[in-house]
């Protein structure tokens, strides 16, 4: 609240408790990340190039606001917190579902169920997300981290998404 710059009076005002601020954190922070997903998303070439590209801006997005993903009770298993934000993400599924299903399309590992690859992609991508939240401070760790992490999305998506044979 020091921070902040506002009292805890102020700060209960708006909020009727601390759960219903924690909700509004979680859906701002959401909402800010679709927001960059999708504007990445944009001028990406073919399915699959969105699809990392919007894995690469998720990933962004969540360094951005790595103070949201320290919230009290993450790390001391805070399954409450865990559930709100995984309840956050639930409209966002459909569309991340249409890429992969856009991206399986267009690619010669159409096999694969679109559900169960977007389900794994999602839980990886919010692993990853908070694997590099946890990297020390020092900006080299962090560059270190995100470059392995470029380079294994990159080699993942080709793998899972292969070029249609011309």
């Amino acid at each position: 609240m020091r921070r902040a710059g506002v009292t805890r009076g102020a700060l209960y005002h708006h909020f009727p408790d601390k759960a219903a601020l924690l909700e509004a954190v979680v859906e701002a922070v959401a909402a800010e990340i679709r927001d960059a997903v999708l504007a990445a998303t944009v001028g990406s070439g073919s399915a699959r190039d969105a699809l990392v590209d919007g894995a690469r801006a998720y990933l962004d997005a969540c360094l951005r606001r790595r103070g949201a993903l320290d919230l009290p009770g993450r790390r001391a298993g805070g399954a409450g917190l865990a559930a709100l934000a995984r309840d956050r993400r639930r409209p966002q599924r459909p569309a991340a579902a249409r890429g992969v299903e856009a991206a399986l399309a267009g690619s010669a590992g159409g096999d694969r169920d679109p559900a169960a690859l977007t389900t794994l992609l999602s839980g990886a991508l919010n692993e990853a997300a908070l694997w590099l939240a946890d990297a020390p401070d020092d900006a080299p760790g962090d560059g270190r981290r995100r470059a392995a992490l470029d380079a294994t999305l990159a080699d993942l998506f080709a793998r899972l998404f292969p070029e249609a044979p011309g």
